[in-house]
């Protein structure tokens, strides 16, 4: 193959390759992605980088377009050179690897244990030498592949590692959307004219010279192939005119011209070359041996400079390979499958063999069908969703039984759903519809496009579709349609105010007409009757059933963990309209510790923001963020829905007014947008918190009345007790006395501590003399539990304004000191604001925090230190917190700066208070 020319320009972008070999050099870890139109020269300054990085470990991948349905492809590329390290691994690390790359036929792995073996794998490479990865082609990479190596990008940090990828645009890999870019354009006017003159020694018409820089917008690679698809005659005089057709088309075009003049047999070797996403030299002669096709066929298009084949086929460009295969014939392409597939081993790849089966004919094949389904079978087995999606969906093509092939249909339409693809899976359900489908089959299908609508909007056209799912299955499955009814009230609960056709009481009624549970019942049985309940006949019908759902799904009831991590968001939303902390607590945490164990991708998030939630309540702020932080994160690497409320309740606490109404507005806007009800419900509890703690009582008021003007699920009490305070301070004494009738209804029914504490301060609030003082008392003496610690500061934020108001000051300065220290360690600076004002007013004045705030943690920094506090080591913080050891340990060593210690052992000694993040 012809050597490229030596580098024109590019000075810019070399020096910025070369400082980050030097900043990995210094142990600092790099990750950028170098962006252009095809043919930029991205590969030549990916030439550039693996030839400057002396001392390297380098691995390079490539995507290819035709391997895209080909679960983890990209990703083995850059992992095989690495996996003699496998066994340094934790052992779920180690497993999953072995399962996506095919070494075991071990249970499906989750793509988020699979990241966590490729940063681990990473890790264990740098503590020998730096690492390069260099990806190419990116937008060409397998999903998963790409969303791994995503997630990897984001949480390398005190590696000696550098991440490089190739992309033509942001938009064709989303996943690596808002890391470091290095964009890539085209040469000046100069530097492609001495390109041109380099390629292109004789005559050139200064016209056509001109012409070809404009057109070109100097792409290299247009420089150096459209001139060639020019003769002479049109070179010196002009004649010919280069077609308005995108770039990349007319550098295909310029191919295609070169192939046009190539011999039969050499065509038809590149198109088998270019069928073949694996590139495997072995394979292709073995398919041109079928062919009739020998070494002479390869050697015009080696003299061509297309393609070579030393070891492994690669051709000259991308571009190259879908211009050979984009314009041949159908028959010319199946011809090239068919070779291939006769020449793979069905014993050593019958997955590739059935794929180039597949697209050897159009012409249904029950035999081909099977063999689909099969792979379909081992690809789930390797974890490989997209690539099951894609064996059943072709499979479903090619079957002629018109049964069969509904059911395959159906089944594709679910793979299709799972691996992210609503869109393409309503397309297949369009098929199954067309086929003969028993009753049952026909009911799943309802399922699943109801599924798939509440999927891409979560909106109010959902309920009304889950419900008659429902109704379809009652009759044929009464354990799934149980399902499908809990899945139907758990979409309206989301549709909320904004759903009329089919709310929460259509639902529940309607379930309540359904099958009954088998006998023993299942957790999600008790639940569903316990909401049933809740929804027909009121909430205080309700706590009783729904108190047996939460024992149910509670840490010693041993029930099903895939069943917890299911459902556990509609418990823990039960376990807060119970007003039961120690069930919302526990809940929240197995959730977030079965979906770290299981490498939950899709729920881990909901559950770590769950999480958040409790530790705010619980008064730590600086948890509650790192949880926060940690669900934006693997939503951002995994490009999942999301999940932003608990930031936003955060913010409000803290007074953050400018950050909480952002995350408030932006919140509201996509909620509504997509029919989702709660999101109202939420974005006014959270700016009544906001408002109240700013002492911006009409505020509040208007926000409260929002919020408690619906009953949504686990938000309806709290904003209740925002509303009676906000009323309070507007002088709305009878709206206030009418919202603290609804609350007591529920307190009272809950029964628990923080039920009957909060009850106790809104009570407080409406009365006068010694009745709110014994209210305020019972208030704080209730709220005794670690789990509602903010809740008991407010207690004593209340009960010291009123006792500055009622002149008893040097009471009032007790209780307002208590409430001041505790809001302002927490973090809640409004709450704390209005604890100085009010102790200012008594004539005390509030202690001032004296820490630098140079010297605290950062929420990461703060949840490492406790954890190794806890005595975990670096490995298993890293596997908890989804980080690399390494980073563990550079996160450490700043830990220890900052607190003026020199071990780990040191970190015991310490307060609590040293530790909390800024």
């Amino acid at each position: 193959m012809s050597t490229s020319p030596p580098f024109r320009d590019r000075h810019n972008e070399r020096d910025a390759l070369d400082q980050l070999l030097t900043s990995v050099r210094a142990t600092r870890s790099q990750v950028l992605v170098v962006r252009g139109e095809a043919g930029v020269g991205k590969s030549a300054l990916l030439d550039h980088l693996e030839r400057s990085a002396t001392g390297f470990r380098v691995a390079r991948a490539a995507g290819h377009e035709y391997e895209m349905e080909l679960t983890y492809a990209g990703l083995h590329q850059l992992c095989a050179p690495l996996l003699e390290r496998r066994e340094r691994l934790p052992a779920p690390q180690r497993d999953a690897l072995a399962a996506a790359f095919g070494l075991s036929a071990a249970p499906a792995p989750d793509r988020f244990v699979v990241g966590l073996g490729a940063l681990g794998l990473l890790s264990a490479v740098t503590a020998e030498k730096p690492l390069l990865w260099v990806v190419d082609d990116a937008q060409w990479l397998d999903r998963a592949s790409a969303l791994t190596l995503a997630f990897v990008a984001h949480r390398v940090l005190a590696e000696p590692v550098a991440l490089v990828f190739a992309v033509r645009e942001p938009s064709h890999v989303p996943e690596l959307t808002g890391l470091p870019e290095l964009l890539v354009e085209g040469l000046g006017d100069s530097d492609s004219r001495a390109l041109l003159d380099a390629v292109l020694p004789g005559r050139l018409d200064e016209l056509v010279r001109d012409r070809i820089v404009a057109e070109s917008r100097g792409n290299p690679l247009a420089l150096l192939e459209l001139p060639q698809s020019l003769t002479p005659t049109e070179l010196a005089g002009g004649f010919g005119v280069l077609d308005a057709s995108p770039l990349a088309n007319r550098i295909e075009q310029s191919f295609l011209r070169r192939l046009d003049s190539l011999p039969a047999g050499t065509r038809q070797l590149l198109l088998t070359a270019a069928a073949d996403p694996v590139g495997d030299a072995a394979l292709l002669w073995r398919a041109a041996g079928r062919l009739g096709l020998g070494a002479d066929a390869l050697a015009p298009a080696q003299a061509a400079g297309l393609i070579d084949v030393r070891g492994r086929v690669r051709f000259r460009h991308p571009l190259v390979r879908s211009a050979v295969y984009g314009t041949a014939t159908l028959p010319e392409r199946e011809q090239a499958h068919r070779a291939l597939a006769e020449a793979t081993d069905p014993d050593v790849d019958p997955d590739r063999r059935a794929w180039h089966r597949a697209h050897a004919t159009t012409t249904p094949d029950e035999s081909i069908a099977a063999e689909l389904e099969a792979s379909a079978g081992r690809a789930a087995q390797r974890g490989g969703i997209a690539a099951t999606a894609a064996f059943l969906e072709r499979a479903a093509e090619l079957t002629p039984d018109p049964v069969r092939r509904g059911r395959r249909a159906l089944t594709a339409a679910r793979a299709t759903f799972e691996a992210g693809a609503p869109d393409a899976a309503d397309k297949l359900l369009a098929v199954a519809g067309l086929c003969p489908l028993d009753d049952l089959q026909r009911a799943l299908l309802v399922r699943l496009r109801a599924q798939i609508a509440f999927a891409l909007r979560r909106g109010s056209d959902a309920p009304p579709l889950l419900l008659d799912a429902a109704e379809r299955l009652a009759p044929l499955d009464g354990g799934l349609a149980r399902e499908a009814y809990l899945e139907a009230l758990g979409a309206a609960i989301f549709a909320g105010r904004l759903n009329e056709r089919a709310g929460p009481r259509e639902v529940a009624a309607a379930a309540r007409r359904g099958p009954a549970a088998v006998e023993p019942p299942r957790p999600i049985d008790l639940l569903l009757d316990g909401l049933a309940t809740r929804y027909a006949d009121g909430y205080v019908a309700g706590v009783a059933p729904l108190r047996r759902a939460l024992h149910a799904f509670g840490p010693d009831a041993g029930g099903d963990p895939g069943e917890m991590m299911r459902w556990f968001w509609l418990p823990w939303l039960v376990a807060g309209d119970l007003w039961d902390d120690t069930m919302w607590h526990d809940v929240a945490t197995r959730a977030t510790q079965l979906g770290r164990d299981a490498g939950a991708l899709n729920l881990l998030p909901l559950a770590l923001g769950n999480r958040a939630a409790v530790h705010l309540h619980a008064g730590e702020f600086a948890a509650a963020e790192s949880l926060a932080e940690e669900a934006i994160a693997i939503t951002d690497a995994t490009g999942n829905a999301p999940v932003r409320f608990s930031s936003l309740l955060l913010s409000a606490w803290r007074g953050s007014e400018d950050e909480a109404l952002k995350y408030a507005n932006w919140g509201l806007e996509h909620v509504l947008a997509r029919g989702e009800g709660r999101g109202i419900g939420g974005h006014g509890y959270a700016t009544a918190v906001l408002f109240n703690g700013l002492g911006r009582y009409e505020d509040a008021l208007v926000s409260a009345r929002t919020a408690a003007g619906y009953d949504d699920l686990g938000l309806c009490g709290f904003a209740l007790v925002e509303l009676v305070e906000a009323a309070v301070r507007c002088g709305a004494l009878d709206e206030a006395s009418a919202a603290l009738r609804r609350l007591e209804e529920r307190t009272t029914a809950a029964g628990t501590d923080w039920a009957r504490g909060v009850q106790a301060w809104c009570t407080a609030l409406v009365s006068e003399g010694a009745a709110a003082e014994s209210c305020y008392r019972e208030a704080i003496a209730r709220l005794t539990s670690r789990h509602v610690a903010i809740h008991r500061a407010r207690a004593h934020l209340l009960y010291g304004e009123w006792l500055r108001r009622e002149n008893r000051r040097a009471d009032a300065r007790e209780q307002l000191r208590t409430a001041h220290d505790r809001f302002s360690r927490t973090g809640a600076e409004a709450f704390a604001e209005r604890a100085r004002r009010e102790l200012l007013a008594t004539g005390g004045a509030a202690g001032r925090r004296t820490v630098d705030a140079r010297n605290l943690l950062t929420p990461q920094e703060g949840q490492i230190a406790r954890l190794a506090r806890e005595g975990l080591s670096n490995p298993e913080i890293g596997a908890q917190l989804f980080i690399s050891p390494r980073t563990v340990q550079y996160h450490l060593g700043k830990v220890f700066t900052k607190l003026e210690i020199t071990s780990r052992g040191q970190l015991g000694r310490l307060p609590e208070s040293r530790l909390r993040a800024v």
